[in-house]
Formats: C-alpha cells, sequence, structure tokens
C-alpha cells in the first residue's frame, strides 16, 4: 500500500510544484547509462515504483541517462497527474545523433519515450561556462516556445561550475536550477561556503533550485548521507532535495534522516 504523497513545494516565480523529495536516476551517468540502469531493468522498475510507494512523486530523468523508458514503464499504471517529471538534454552539439545538433529540440523523442504530453520541467543538462547563457541562446529560444505552447511547464539548466552557476543566478529565462550541494564538498563546483550565497541570490530572483548530488555521487557513507540529508534541508535557499537513490534501503534511510517517514 502507497505511502501518502510527500509534500510539494512551489519553485520560485514560475509557478512550477514538485514533490519537496525527488527520485534521481543520473549515479555515475552518461553515454545512456547510469548506475541506476546498470541495476537492470527490473531491479530499477521496483526501485522507482518503491519510492512511488514511499510518498515521493517527483522523478528526474536525462536524455543522457537512459532513463526515460525505464521511468514510464515503471508508473504506466499511475495517473500523470499524481507525479511529476523532469528530463534534461545536453548542450546544441554536446551530443551524437541528428535530433541533437540544432535547437530544434528533440522534445517528440522524448515524449514517446516518456508516455506523456508534457513534461514539467526540461533543463539544459550540463552547462559549464560562464556564457552559456549566449553560447545556447538558440535552444533556449526553443524551449521558451515549447513552454508557451505547453508541451513543458518550465526550464532552466543543470549547472556543473561555479561560473555556470552564477550566470544562472540572475539569468531572467532560467525558472529552475539544478545545483550541486551538500556540506562536505565531494561532487560540487565549489566550497559549501561559496555555492551556498549563489543559491541564496539565485532564490532572491525568482529561481527555483533544486539541489542533486546531496550523497556526493555516491562517496558518503551512512553517518555523512544523515549528516548531508539534515543540513541540505535546513538550507533556505534549497527548495527540493533530489537524492539518487541505488536500492529501497536508500530511500528509507534518507526518508528518516530528513524526518519524513
Amino acid at each position: 500500500m502507497s505511502s501518502a504523497p510527500i509534500e510539494t513545494v512551489r519553485l520560485g516565480d514560475c509557478g512550477l510544484e514538485l514533490c519537496r523529495i525527488g527520485c534521481g536516476t543520473g549515479t555515475v551517468a552518461g553515454g545512456k547509462e547510469s548506475n541506476q540502469t546498470r541495476l537492470g531493468d527490473q531491479r530499477l522498475g521496483d526501485l522507482l515504483r518503491y519510492a512511488f510507494d514511499r510518498g515521493i512523486r517527483f522523478f528526474d530523468t536525462a536524455d543522457d541517462y537512459g532513463t526515460h523508458g525505464h521511468v514510464a514503464r515503471a508508473l504506466k499504471d499511475v495517473p500523470r497527474e499524481s507525479w511529476q517529471l523532469v528530463t534534461k538534454l545536453l548542450p546544441v552539439g554536446s551530443q551524437p545523433g541528428p535530433d541533437m545538433l540544432t535547437p530544434q529540440l528533440p522534445i517528440e523523442r522524448f515524449l514517446s519515450e516518456l508516455e506523456t504530453d508534457t513534461i514539467d520541467l526540461l533543463q539544459i543538462h550540463c552547462v559549464f561556462d560562464a556564457d552559456w547563457n549566449d553560447q545556447h541562446r538558440g535552444q533556449m529560444l526553443a524551449m521558451a516556445a515549447l513552454k508557451e505552447r505547453g508541451t513543458i511547464r518550465s526550464h532552466g539548466v543543470s549547472c556543473h561550475s561555479l561560473a555556470s552557476l552564477e550566470t544562472a543566478a540572475d539569468e531572467p529565462w532560467v525558472d529552475v536550477i539544478h545545483a550541486r550541494i551538500n556540506p562536505f564538498g565531494p561532487a560540487m563546483d565549489a566550497e559549501p561556503d561559496r555555492v551556498v550565497p549563489v543559491l541564496q541570490r539565485a532564490k532572491a530572483n525568482g529561481k527555483g533550485i533544486i539541489a542533486m548530488k546531496i550523497f556526493g555521487q555516491g562517496k558518503f557513507d551512512a553517518a555523512q548521507r544523515a549528516e548531508s540529508v539534515e543540513w541540505v534541508a535546513g538550507l533556505d535557499c534549497v527548495d527540493v532535495l533530489l537524492p539518487a537513490f541505488e536500492s529501497p534501503a536508500e530511500i528509507d534511510e534518507f526518508l528518516a534522516a530528513a524526518r519524513l517517514r
């Protein structure tokens, strides 16, 4: 029997609402695979359904993770309006394939793989440069057009450097930022005391903040994971916590540390 859904929170000024806790699928990811896909279809499907049954209603995917189909299959019998979906596409030209070489986004493929008509949040994935908003302006305009049509509900970036995060904090186009944050520093863009003020500025500018790499890309032991969860959950600049689980036990551990179950 499923638990009651974990609370939803409003992200910034864009109006998007997401479950306070997400289920990531991109640990050590790239080239259409991740630690989650390496579990195999059945185990990953069971993991995703376990997250749902424990009250998690936000599922984070990416084209580069290869997890679109896994999420669609795991939740195929769940009403789409009862859960939220996020995916990401790499910047134009950074991934092989004819549908990734122009600002004309591969949205029809994404919708087909995800078996949905609407994506709650579409992110430009893994931006590094301070001028990413100039480099990828065409891609940004195409995403804005999708938002106008209602195909996506919001858009933004997943940042992988402090310079790109600084830009995202002030870029008017950005609705939501995926930011790497934990109290210990692994898999982050800079030390926590340098990252947190940027997130606070972004929050003040009306951006929603999704905290990723809470487990330091799988580097933390149980005590560190618990400390990280409590610390990140206490930040006033974070809306949503996005751990990437690899087992049902990790889900239970996380929810206990977050004092949600």
